[in-house]
């Protein structure tokens, strides 16, 4: 489908790819990972022909249909389920004969549009596209809105919405979840499980990449390597690889060291020259295997609170939102104590960011009380946070304005334990990458030391690296968080209770994550367990019911059955392993059209879904096999 050959690529004077090698083939989920400025978008830019190639080329099939998602959209009058249904060029141009046929009273060119229409499948495409809305949070009222009327976030899911409409044979996706609720994101992962296509994206939401990638494009220090399977199988099998590459390291200085010991002994004596001059030339081929170089694990911190009162904050029945004629939320009961880690679902424009700003007190009530401790200090990151920052001005700048009478070397150190070293810390701010942006965000942040962070969706611009960071600094913290994001991985690590903002009630979710996915796919019932928010902390949850007794027969029939589903289930690993080490081979990717690598991708696929649902059944037969 795709091929790199010899390829090469420059931003300005800075090569960001060089000497890449390698084929994608038809069918491949590939997520394309790597730290921010490693040329992951320049290389999208490059498949679409928007940049050239410094050296080598891409080779794509002739008619291949590549879709993407546009970066800007005008402010246009057309409503938004005409926007995204103009994605599918085909029906779109159709769709118009039709109308300006029908206008003229051109009922044979009527006739034609609609027998083409017919031949296209193109009747259901404005239901295709109204599912897309729905799936990507655009309430049904909403469809026939003008695409000027929305904010610069939901044009983006506009955007994504017309690109998944193209039909395509490529899709190319660059961070997809940004500006996405958590319901969006899984809403979208199930549907790209679904397409057809070669899919080609880049993510920092490891999470999304692990439900989704059959392939891994790694881009690093000006390399492309490519890696079978989804992220986590890639964190494995690189791991694995550096491993390898510093024992090849090691063994080679052991016999470098061993070579230069005879050459420095003996090439002085007649009797040793030749063994000697061998043995120069056998140094002088050796390959120069390089070491493994420690990639820097970046750390950051929240210091210890001054003080950490028990009860932070409350509120107690409050109505909250924009205005008397704009109430989000009503009779909110929500409390906050040292040591909670709260996680905020919902879908956007439900009230999450209407709930933290509350919290915060930039919101006035419209109904009901506050109560905050006298030592509460609050650490808020907003989602406008990042573009909030001082246009023209430095991190020590920024830093200065919070920190007055603080000395200078004093904020460069703070700076330095974010990364900010040496004259970083006088740059101007206008040059930053999103990542470097919200970086500097939270070390402001973090420096007025709160006991109680509000982060609504900090990693939207956050690599790998830094949101693994993020998550460690969070899990440390002792204080209080109420966290609104959509990477999974992230919420997963550091939140322990989870409460549903939707339909203007704030309500207790008593489940994780997958429980919350899991009844969002099935969208019938309501949330399990969900119940009304108290005025400060939720009630303790109900002791577990007692579990019924079971008779020797089925604790029996259960055992054997759990002893049957192990030995499969080892099978299956071993098949896996198999089928991995087939898909690790460079030599099956051959000259047969990937015949055999999409083969084998649908056997790993299949025997994984196999041991997923046997798994399953192990959990349940384990506590059946229990007196």
């Amino acid at each position: 489908m795709i091929a790199f050959r010899n390829f090469a690529l420059r931003r300005g004077e800075r090569l960001l790819l060089s000497q890449v090698d390698l084929a994608l083939h038809a069918g491949w989920r590939v997520g394309v990972i790597g730290r921010n400025g490693c040329g992951k978008s320049s290389l999208f830019a490059a498949i679409l022909g928007e940049v050239e190639a410094d050296q080598g080329d891409i080779d794509l099939p002739g008619k291949v249909r590549i879709a993407s998602v546009a970066q800007e959209t005008p402010s246009l009058p057309d409503p938004a389920i005409d926007f995204v249904l103009s994605g599918d060029t085909e029906v779109h141009a159709v769709l118009q004969a039709e109308a300006a046929a029908t206008a003229a009273e051109d009922w044979d060119a009527v006739a034609e549009a609609h027998q083409k229409l017919a031949e296209i499948n193109g009747y259901d495409a404005t239901a295709r596209a109204g599912r897309l809305l729905h799936g990507l949070g655009f309430p049904p009222e909403t469809h026939s809105t003008p695409v000027s009327a929305f904010s610069g976030g939901w044009r983006v899911r506009l955007n994504l919405a017309r690109a998944l409409m193209m039909p395509s044979d490529l899709l190319l996706l660059d961070e997809p979840t940004n500006h996405l609720d958590l319901d969006a994101v899984l809403w979208l992962e199930q549907w790209l499980l679904k397409y057809p296509g070669t899919l080609l994206m880049i993510s920092h939401d490891r999470e999304f990449l692990d439900g989704l990638s059959t392939h891994t494009l790694h881009l690093h220090e000006g390399k492309a390597k490519l890696y079978t399977g989804d992220y986590t199988s890639f964190e494995r099998q690189r791991a694995e690889h550096l491993r390898q590459q510093q024992i090849a390291h090691e063994k080679e200085q052991a016999e470098r060291a061993h070579l230069q010991s005879f050459i420095d002994r003996f090439k002085a004596k007649a009797s040793k020259a030749r063994q000697a001059q061998s043995r120069m030339k056998r140094l002088a081929k050796l390959q120069g295997t390089e070491a493994v170089r420690a990639e820097r694990a970046f750390r950051i911190a929240f210091a210890e609170p001054a003080r950490l009162p028990h009860s932070l904050i409350r509120l107690n029945h409050v109505d909250a939102g924009y205005g008397p004629d704009a109430r989000i939320l009503h009779d909110v009961g929500f409390g906050l104590e040292a040591g909670d880690r709260v996680g905020l679902l919902g879908p956007n424009g439900a009230g999450k960011s209407t709930l933290v700003k509350t919290l915060v007190g930039e919101l006035p009530l419209l109904a009901g009380e506050r109560v905050a401790h006298p030592d509460l200090r609050i650490g808020y990151f907003a989602q406008h946070t990042v573009e909030s920052l001082h246009e023209g001005q430095s991190p020590l700048w920024h830093l200065k304005q919070i920190a007055p009478n603080a000395g200078e070397q004093q904020l460069r150190n703070y700076l330095g334990r974010w990364n900010f070293v040496g004259d970083r810390a006088f740059e101007n701010v206008d040059g930053f990458s999103g990542g470097e942006r919200a970086r500097l965000a939270l070390g402001l942040i973090a420096y007025l030391e709160p006991n109680v962070l509000l982060l609504d969706e900090p990693t939207n611009h956050l690599d790998l690296d830094m949101r693994e960071a993020l998550a460690e600094a969070l899990a440390d913290f002792p204080g209080a968080i109420v966290l609104v994001s959509h990477d999974r991985h992230l919420i997963g690590l550091v939140c322990e209770t989870f409460w549903r903002v939707a339909d203007g009630k704030v309500e207790e979710f008593n489940g994780d994550l997958d429980e919350y996915a899991a009844w969002l796919r099935s969208r019938n019932n309501e949330p399990r367990a969900a119940k009304p928010a108290a005025a400060a902390k939720p009630a303790p949850a109900p002791a577990k019911p007692v579990k019924p007794a079971r008779s020797k027969h089925e604790q029996d029939l259960a055992a054997r059955r759990l002893r049957q589903v192990e030995a499969r289930v080892a099978e299956l690993e071993a098949e896996l392993g198999q089928v991995e080490s087939q898909l690790a081979d460079p030599a099956v990717y051959g000259n047969d059209g990937g015949i055999e690598v999409a083969q084998l991708a649908q056997r790993q696929e299949k025997l994984a879904r196999e041991k997923e649902g046997l798994e399953a059944e192990w959990l349940q037969l384990l506590e059946a096999a229990e007196p």
